[in-house]
């Protein structure tokens, strides 16, 4: 990808959390990441940093696009890149490719069930909690439980027959007030298993009381001037608000289930495909259908497209997560529309992500519309004023310069997107015209550059300018009709003083707005073909110059030549002048020799 790439998506990429992926032409992942604004963190990959690391920018021009996926939380978009690593294994993915996974709170499945941290999770019928981006965080929610609940740490199997039997003996941890006894009957199994729920009600987000009880507890310290104490209750409490919250992308409650949402619009739908494999997003992707009705139901759309994309992802996953009931040939599919929980969140993050991407369509197509180039915005403007049927893409004007009738030229400038191409500029000579006729010469050059472009088999362009009223005009369709391609192009005039618009056969002109954006493009043609026009006469006019007749005259070198042309304008206005005026200008001896020339050719 390259950055003008980059560019064209920018506007349609979201700034939330989430995973994304750089793609190569053959549908490799080559590179995984996170992030928590995902438009900041890809935009840092394009642009002029010369800091930016030699592997990543082969990266990035290796990739051939990107895909994103949206999730609720930074923490989410951590353990979803974690698992995504794992599972494809990028190029460039280099620190994450060992098999360390996250860690949970578990409360075991057995008799005063013991709390403990692992990164194991076992289909036991335990409850797990998690996952947890940060094992020492965790720990301090740990220590913040039994600070709050006495629990046992051993390993005791602490049946009624076993603890009736005297088996088991208190350890330190009674004896130091951090477990209640109950290997020797000291706490009932019921009081127990009460703080056991009390526990999973805090780990679920329901610790509203447990919250004003620390905050109490803080009070009370900071009244008796013990601010450490209250110091590290409130980093405890702190690190429990940060940390109770639930994953959506990695669950221990969830085993293998695929989950599909639609979203539709006018011409297209879209559905999204979420695969989780043991509790983790492995995949995620979103298809675009193309709708053959509009009113086609987006139940029958659902239908045919899940099929597909399990077939395409190998899923072999028994259940679904729907938002809702669908036909399907394969009617032993567990179907799932859920009300709450894991699989309510795990719908919602589908559903945020489908919906996501028709936005992200609906952006990019608007783009397309607002994002037209200046020049294609001009053209237009100058199409409509003009009421022409073809976009102007191609515009030529021409101009003529003389003066008093001597060197006559002309110009034509060609104008390409609204853009001078100079290279297509051309200039003529004026080669049947005697003296100053500019409606004459206008037909003229007109008649030889079309008759050149349809001789080479040339484009002829859409709209033609010529520098002059409805005269100039008139003479130019001369020549435009003779050649029979009046029908194939636009042709007006502008006149000088009012900036007036004449079209052929119309003696009423047409008057666009100064300020309008089309009327500036034709004035800027028509001042190019002025600026090459005069350009070319002074050229002509110096060679002129160089080669005149009063160069044969002994003595009368270029310089005053020049000078008595300059000032004299013609040779026949410098034979007619007196010895004294012409003196004047390069001095009595050379105008002695110039008057004595002239003499002698008349004698001749």
């Amino acid at each position: 990808m390259t950055t003008e790439d980059y560019k064209k998506i920018a506007d349609t990429l979201p700034k939330q959390p989430g995973v994304y992926r750089f793609v190569g032409e053959d549908g490799t992942f080559l590179y995984i990441g996170k992030a928590k604004n995902l438009k900041n963190r890809l935009s840092s990959y394009f642009g002029e940093r010369r800091d930016r690391a030699y592997r990543t920018r082969v990266m990035v021009k290796n990739a051939d696009h990107i895909e994103f996926t949206i999730v609720e939380t930074e923490a989410d978009a951590l353990l979803l890149e974690n698992t995504l690593i794992k599972k494809f294994q990028p190029r460039y993915n280099v620190m994450l490719k060992d098999g360390k996974s996250y860690s949970y709170l578990c409360i075991k499945k057995e008799r005063f069930p013991k709390v403990f941290i692992t990164r194991r999770v076992i289909r036991d019928g335990s409850t797990y909690f998690g996952p947890y981006t940060s094992k020492a965080r965790l720990k301090v929610i740990l220590e913040l439980i039994k600070n709050l609940f006495p629990l046992r740490t051993c390993n005791y199997q602490l049946s009624q027959k076993n603890i009736d039997a005297g088996k088991f003996k208190v350890c330190l941890e009674y004896h130091i007030k951090n477990c209640l006894g109950a290997c020797e009957g000291k706490e009932t199994e019921e009081a127990y298993n009460a703080k056991i729920q009390q526990i999973k009600n805090m780990l679920r987000g329901n610790f509203g009381a447990v919250i004003q009880h620390f905050k109490n507890e803080m009070q009370q310290h900071a009244e008796h001037l013990e601010f450490e104490k209250a110091q590290q209750i409130k980093e405890k409490l702190s690190a429990f608000e940060d940390y109770q919250h639930k994953s959506t992308v990695v669950s221990a409650t969830i085993r293998d289930v695929d989950v599909f949402t639609i979203a539709t619009d006018e011409k297209e739908a879209y559905v999204n495909y979420i695969k989780v494999v043991n509790g983790a997003i492995i995949h995620a992707h979103t298809q675009e259908l193309v709708k053959n009705l509009d009113d086609e139901a987006e139940e029958d759309l659902l239908a045919y497209t899940i099929p597909i994309l399990r077939e395409r992802f190998n899923s072999i996953a028994e259940e679904l997560i729907l938002p809702y009931e669908v036909e399907l040939a394969e009617a032993d599919l567990k179907q799932t529309i859920p009300q709450r929980g894991d699989k309510k969140k795990l719908q919602e993050l589908s559903e945020k992500n489908v919906k996501y991407y028709l936005l992200q369509k609906k952006k990019e197509a608007a783009s397309k519309v607002r994002k037209q180039t200046s020049s294609e915005r001009i053209l237009r403007t100058l199409q409509h004023d003009l009421q022409m049927s073809k976009l102007p893409l191609h515009i030529e004007c021409f101009d003529n310069s003389n003066m008093q009738g001597s060197f006559p030229v002309s110009s034509c400038v060609v104008f390409k997107n609204a853009k001078p191409s100079k290279k297509d500029y051309r200039h003529f000579h004026i080669k049947t015209v005697e003296g100053p006729n500019d409606f004459a010469s206008m037909e003229e050059v007109v008649y030889r550059r079309y008759r050149r472009l349809l001789q080479e088999g040339e484009d002829l362009p859409q709209l033609v300018i010529i520098d002059g009223g409805k005269g100039q005009l008139s003479a130019s369709m001369e020549s435009i009709k003779r050649l029979g391609i009046e029908n194939q192009m636009t042709v007006i005039g502008i006149a000088k003083r009012l900036e007036e618009i004449f079209f052929p056969d119309d003696s009423i002109p047409l008057f666009i707005n100064k300020k309008s954006e089309s009327l500036k493009l034709i004035q800027q043609a028509r001042n190019e073909a002025h600026r090459f026009a005069i350009t070319f006469h002074r050229n002509q006019r110096s060679k002129d110059f160089t080669s005149t007749e009063l160069t044969s005259i002994p003595g009368i070198g270029d310089k005053k030549a020049q000078q008595l042309l300059a000032h004299f304008g013609s040779v026949r206005k410098v034979k007619e002048a007196l010895i004294t005026e012409i003196a004047e200008i390069i001095g009595l001896s050379a105008a002695e020799k110039v008057k004595n020339y002239f003499s002698a050719e008349e004698k001749s």
